[in-house]
């Protein structure tokens, strides 16, 4: 699948960050309908974002993205038993340029938004889970709609995204097998470098285009 489509699809459906009293916690379709919702209107009116400040679309991407998805279950999902293997500080160094990676990611995503609307599938879930899929579909003006899965965990205060699949492809399996193939050319410090070097490079490229 074309990684510019994966990712804007993503950022179509769950760009957003709510205003959640610390008593409540939100439902997992819940908080994704109202996130959407909420995404697709800053988007839809705010004429920088339109017009590609990439500045304010990476400022947008850490304030509404970051918080609603777990980067460290994310890092160990994708490692697998390399981040058993990686030390503390290794560990650390990776989930932040992986974090990085996806925000860049993202941005570049959420400045390609083009009128999708989303549905979402019927969601049902018992009182005692903490483990959830919640079901969309992006609809495309003039184009084939985009099925995107959710998966969340329910943490101390909010549900978390630690997966999405988009028309049936795994987030993290599809940077699973980069990132494999990678650690079996060199080590976690090399695969960790090329991150470091990769953002380097997204965030030149950023500033190139902003000039």
């Amino acid at each position: 699948m074309n990684s510019v489509r994966f990712f804007a699809a993503i950022a179509a459906v769950f760009l957003s960050t709510m205003n959640v009293q610390a008593a409540e916690m939100l439902a997992p379709d819940v908080l994704v309908k109202n996130t959407a919702t909420n995404v697709l209107e800053v988007i839809k009116s705010d004429k920088d974002i339109q017009a590609g400040d990439n500045k304010k679309i990476v400022s947008i991407t850490e304030e509404k993205i970051v918080p609603h998805f777990d980067f460290e279950r994310m890092s160990r999902l994708v490692l697998g038993r390399a981040w058993k293997a990686a030390s503390k500080e290794q560990q650390t160094k990776f989930t932040a340029e992986f974090r990085n990676l996806l925000v860049r990611t993202y941005s570049v995503a959420l400045a390609k938004y083009r009128n999708q609307s989303i549905e979402y599938k019927p969601f049902k879930m018992a009182a005692a889970d903490d483990d959830v899929v919640v079901k969309t579909q992006i609809i495309q003006p003039g184009g084939q709609s985009i099925p995107i899965d959710y998966a969340l965990e329910k943490g101390d205060t909010e549900w978390k995204v630690y997966d999405v699949k988009i028309d049936g492809i795994s987030l993290v399996t599809n940077y699973r097998g980069q990132f494999s193939n990678e650690l079996k050319q060199g080590n976690m410090d090399a695969l960790i470098q090329k991150l470091v070097d990769k953002n380097h490079s997204n965030t030149m490229g950023t500033t190139a285009d902003k000039n």
